[in-house]
């Protein structure tokens, strides 16, 4: 088998993390931290998000949430 025969599939978690992921970069913050925040369940999304859209810098943000 070729590796472009090969299908890898994404669990359901892996997807709810990169939308995740999708949606706090566009909200503002980097890659990285993004990534790091949709990685964790204990932090709430749409407050993530929502402290970015009120003003606070995606760093000072990641200090709270994290």
């Amino acid at each position: 088998m070729s590796a472009a025969e090969v299908h890898i599939e994404e669990t359901e978690m892996e997807r709810v993390e990169r939308w995740r992921t999708e949606a706090l970069e566009a909200a503002g913050y980097d890659p990285d931290s993004a990534a790091h925040l949709a990685s964790r369940h204990d932090v709430d999304l749409h407050r993530a998000i929502e402290m970015i859209e009120r003003g606070c810098s995606p760093e000072l943000a990641l200090q709270i949430l994290l």
